[in-house]
């Protein structure tokens, strides 16, 4: 038994097969070149006369690596690497000047950083760096003071995130990402209603929205109505493969989902079939890496590549009286239901929905009409 417990836990330093194709890769470290390259001249253009301010600072590497090597992290997002190495470079700065021994000034800096950024909401790991760089950057940095703060670190930033959502734009690939707003704006929305969770069992999980009771519609929530997500696909499917679920479920589209099945997006009929829409840009990109790899093995497209971000998503304690809207309002088929760590656990299907509104109106109109009758 402790040899089996053994493996098991020696399997988890195991690599992640779901690495992306070659021609992703690829793709993702010229980014990270054009990146730092435009960041360093930029910066040895504009300050280049003054000797004092480095034309790049070694977080920025890092920074490149979310920017462009994980960009659909949430630490990679703008937010997280402006305000993360913004607040870390003021903390770093401060503590290297109010604290003179070398390795508590380091300590403090990174702490307070992480602190900062989780209060901000702006965690970017290599702004730990950024921190550390203000105490142990030596003379030159410390004589820039509070300096550094704006130049390097903030003008540096600025110009790496240019230069990621460009190269982002050009090629065709999703950035910024912001898919956990759905999710944020569903479950406010629940918790405004003042609906609490109503405990389900697993059988209830995927039943036929017709056996509801009619007078039961208000009080109605995502989690008892919805059906099954076993069509949801992982974001490093190939597109082919991503198109034969598609057929085989008979469904307009596919939840895309990360490794630990939380909700990165949907890629629907039209995205599987046709692709990313190519423009000039992207049409001449596309061209020139055609002719580059022609005589290479060719490398098919994954999910993650076509599928379309700004997902709309509900909480489970979603009442069901809310989607009514959103269907109508975004003209979708099915609307995914997360729980509280925006896993997907199912979804609220709109002809489902139509159908239980057909039926227990049907039987309503039924009714009113037996007691029309009657009253003659």
């Amino acid at each position: 038994m402790p040899r089996l417990a053994l493996h098991d836990w020696l399997t988890n330093f195991i690599p992640h097969p779901g690495a992306p194709e070659w021609r992703e890769r690829m793709r993702r470290a010229v980014g990270a070149l054009l990146g730092i390259a435009f960041t360093g001249i930029a910066t040895h253009l504009l300050f280049g006369s003054a000797g004092d301010i480095p034309m790049l600072v070694a977080p920025m590497g890092a920074s490149a690596v979310l920017l462009f090597g994980a960009s659909e992290s949430p630490l990679a997002q703008p937010w997280s690497i402006l305000g993360g190495n913004l607040v870390s470079a003021v903390v770093g700065v401060a503590c290297a000047q109010w604290i003179s021994t070398p390795v508590l000034s380091a300590a403090v800096a990174v702490a307070l950083a992480i602190s900062a950024m989780f209060l901000c909401r702006c965690v970017h790991p290599p702004s730990g760096a950024v921190a550390l760089t203000a105490v142990l950057g030596g003379p030159a940095v410390h004589a820039l003071g509070f300096r550094f703060v704006a130049v390097p670190i903030v003008f540096q930033s600025l110009a790496l995130l240019s230069a990621a959502l460009v190269f982002h734009a050009l090629t065709g690939h999703r950035y910024p990402r912001a898919a956990w707003r759905s999710a944020a704006q569903a479950s406010a929305a629940a918790g405004t209603s003042g609906a609490a969770v109503r405990s389900v069992q697993r059988s209830n999980v995927g039943a036929d929205p017709q056996r509801l009771s009619a007078d039961a519609f208000d009080a109605l929530t995502c989690e008892e109505f919805m059906s099954s997500a076993d069509h949801a696909v992982p974001f490093t499917m190939g597109r082919h493969a991503a198109w034969e679920t598609l057929c085989r479920h008979g469904v307009h589209a596919l939840p895309v989902v990360d490794g630990a099945h939380r909700l990165v997006g949907t890629v629907t009929h039209h995205e599987l079939a046709n692709g990313r829409r190519a423009g000039f840009a992207r049409g001449l990109w596309r061209g020139l890496w055609r002719g580059l790899w022609r005589k290479t093995v060719q490398v098919e497209e994954t999910v993650e590549a076509v599928m379309a971000s700004g997902v709309q998503a509900a909480h489970r304690a979603t009442p069901l009286a809310h989607l009514a809207s959103i269907f109508a309002d975004h003209a979708c088929y099915e609307i995914p239901v997360l729980d509280d760590t925006r896993r997907l656990i199912g979804v609220v299907k709109h002809s489902d929905m139509i159908r239980w509104l057909h039926q227990h109106a049907g039987a309503a109109y039924g009714d009113a009409g037996r007691s029309l009758a009657g009253a003659r």
